[in-house]
């Protein structure tokens, strides 16, 4: 076989030999063992001392695009020469696939460990696509290539990934919620929190998100003020909470975990126990393989919980703890791999808060979506995508894909005070399947606009178990999920961001939604038969029109901008 040229990837230590497996070509270093476990799935495990790689070659026949969790990670195929993806417990999952025409997946592919190195793309002398995946001493993968849709795919390994625990997520953690990082920024006052959290609350909004800003009087945005975590903005915080909570809202807190401030008291204290130099953010990481750093950043982050009463935490930027190359460990460290140590430090934070508050919640954000934090979260966001509403859709979705049981929530929703309630409505059909986090002042929107908010909020609650719990089904990967259903059973829902048909076919369902966010307003039903009720509403949730509807002979439905359709079987 001729060497393939990967100027960004290892070589495989000791080369490569072939393995039996049931439809792939699949090479691995040192010993090795292959076994079926499902129709089209096969599960590969190869040990050795040192690094271990296995790799598989694919027909790339129809293919559409390739698929990963990170954020930009879904869209075109990429070269066998493209650099590979490093993947750890602060970064990235150890999924991918490659999807064909018809949204199946050509190749799927998980690996059992966090830590892993894996390089996919094509190889242009054969037009096969290549994979490979490597880690020390011991991998084990599962690839499938059974051409299910590949969201079907996707779960079926993050099921895999979960096998044997029980799932641990708070019914608040998949309830709508405000936040103030667009909306305020770092102006955190009692004042204003408990404002937005009132007005919110009127619309549906069951938790709010205290962002950055309320530990320090500094209002230049950077870092250089985090690590001692001390309320400055918020004063006499457990009896602003408690009016919070009489609002009848949960709320949460934001920490910059890694970053001990240079300006900070902490810094002095534990600043020589750095794992990078964070210069530009005025702050050092700090290095968890230390306990005296986990032990401090546990106490500071725990007293929110404990003693101020609040019902969880915003754990931001755990992946900077993955970003650099980890210095030689001195003395007083207890293990020597940053992941373990940063696992140490997010299990001691939720066992502290837990201890006191069994339903206290946790938020990470993309990119630091591995299944070894599972454990140690109950909420997963999108990274930051202010105004984007296109890419907070494919954001959620492709974190949702590979999240299992932990609820997905979309970066936080914002538009111009000039924003019409249709575009409103579309910003939030757009997180659909995701739980909605809003950040805009609640005080300044118009009547139309908070009638918005408020209908589509009720679609998200109404709905929550079809929607966040349902078969998940997008569409067309490669043009950036187009439309996307949620098959509950009884409810099916279907939004539609560009002007396709909707199939309405299947005996299964007695409701089927149809969220309409393009601007072309006839929804076109196919595949259905029978006498339904068919309720149109506008992005306000004001009905323009009822009645029955012949779907094997219904002429194509308008459903305004930012409006929905929904259709009723009766039950017979």
């Amino acid at each position: 076989m001729a060497e393939i040229w990967e100027p960004h990837a290892p070589t495989a230590a000791g080369g490569l030999r072939p393995l039996h497996a049931e439809g792939l070509d699949l090479r691995v270093s040192g010993p090795a063992t292959a076994r079926t476990v499902g129709d089209g799935v096969v599960e590969v495990t190869a040990e050795g001392k040192g690094d271990v790689r296995i790799e598989w070659r694919v027909p790339c026949v129809d293919a559409t695009s390739f698929w990963t969790p990170e954020s930009r990670g879904t869209g075109w195929l990429p070269a066998v020469w493209s650099a590979p993806r490093r993947t750890g417990l602060a970064n990235g999952a150890p999924i991918a696939a490659l999807i064909g025409t018809g949204d199946v997946a050509i190749c799927a592919f998980a690996a059992e460990r966090a830590d892993v190195l894996a390089g996919a793309g094509v190889l242009e002398e054969t037009g096969e696509f290549r994979f490979w995946a490597q880690a020390a001493d011991r991998l084990t993968v599962r690839i499938d290539t059974s051409r299910r849709h590949f969201a079907r795919c996707l779960a079926g390994l993050a099921d895999w990934w979960w096998t044997g625990r029980e799932a641990d997520v708070p019914a608040a953690a998949r309830r709508p919620a405000y936040s103030t990082w667009y909306s305020m920024h770092q102006d955190i006052t009692p004042e204003g929190v408990e404002t937005q959290a009132a007005l919110g609350r009127e619309l549906g909004l069951e938790v709010i998100i205290v962002d950055d800003g309320w530990m320090t009087a500094d209002r230049t945005r950077g870092y250089a003020h985090c690590g001692d975590w001390e309320p400055v903005s918020l004063p006499d915080t457990a009896a602003h909470v408690r009016r919070v909570h009489d609002l009848g809202v949960r709320y949460m807190l934001w920490y910059a975990l890694p970053f001990i401030g240079k300006d900070s008291a902490a810094f002095e204290r534990i600043g020589r126990y750095a794992l990078a130099d964070a210069a530009h953010m005025g702050a050092i990481v700090a290095d968890p393989r230390y306990p005296e750093v986990r032990e401090f950043l546990t106490g500071r982050l725990a007293r929110a919980v404990e003693e101020w009463g609040m019902d969880g935490l915003k754990v931001d930027f755990v992946d900077w703890f993955a970003r650099v190359e980890a210095p030689p460990v001195g003395p007083e460290a207890d293990c020597e791999s940053v992941d373990e140590g940063v696992e140490r430090l997010l299990a001691a934070i939720r066992g502290r808060i837990t201890a006191v508050d069994p339903e206290a919640m946790i938020e990470h954000r993309q990119p630091y979506v591995s299944p070894g934090l599972w454990p140690y979260v109950t909420m997963i966001r999108a990274t930051d995508c202010p105004l984007s509403p296109q890419e907070n859709r494919q954001r959620t979705i492709d974190v949702r894909l590979a999240a299992g049981p932990v609820p997905v929530h979309a970066d936080m929703l914002m538009w111009h005070p000039a924003e019409p309630p249709e575009q409103i409505a579309c910003h939030l059909i757009n997180v659909l399947y995701s739980v909605p986090q809003i950040s805009v002042d609640l005080a300044a929107q118009s009547p139309g606009q908070r009638a918005a908010i408020a209908f589509w909020l009720g679609v998200f609650r109404e709905h929550a178990d079809t929607l966040q719990l349902g078969e998940l089904r997008p569409a067309r990967p490669d043009l950036g999920y187009p439309m996307v259903t949620a098959d509950g059973g009884a409810t099916v829902v279907v939004a539609r961001y560009a002007a396709l048909p909707v199939d309405a076919s299947g005996d299964g369902w007695r409701t089927l939604l149809v969220a309409n966010a393009d601007v072309d307003p006839d929804v076109r039903l196919t595949g259905g038969g029978g006498t339904v009720q068919a309720t149109v509403q506008d992005a306000r949730g004001r009905i323009v029109r009822q009645g029955e509807v012949e779907l094997d002979r219904a002429d194509a439905i308008p459903v305004p901008r930012g409006g929905l359709l929904t259709l009723h079987r009766p039950l017979v």
